[in-house]
């Protein structure tokens, strides 16, 4: 009884034990996450010349900004672990949000 009871409690720990286990990346993390970074610093340079840009080329800009977003994200979502990724992915969760909101407010889209 005391067996069954002990194997029952493991049975149900083993999904846990199994997610806690860091999940495999893949061998072109290091290489995706250098190039996600150098893409970063550009489009944030891009962003800054249409600051002052009339309102059609903003758009166009934030619309093109949404897409590499959603690009970034994924790479941190698949090559991050941990509290890194969670807070990389929270952070490019809201920066879509924000210019999602932008993009309706504004451009009258999404």
């Amino acid at each position: 009884m005391i067996l069954r009871a002990a194997a029952a409690v493991l049975l149900t720990l083993v999904p846990t034990f199994a997610s806690a286990q860091p999940r495999p990346v893949p061998a072109t993390c290091t290489r995706d996450l250098f190039q996600n970074e150098a893409a970063m610093r550009q489009r944030q340079y891009k962003m800054q010349q249409v600051a002052t840009a009339d309102q059609a080329t903003q758009c166009a800009a934030w619309r093109d900004h949404v897409t590499f977003m959603q690009k970034a994200r994924s790479v941190f979502a698949t090559c991050q672990t941990g509290r890194q990724r969670e807070e990389n992915v929270a952070q490019m969760d809201q920066s879509l949000a924000d210019y999602r909101m932008l993009l309706a407010n504004r451009c009258g889209q999404r």
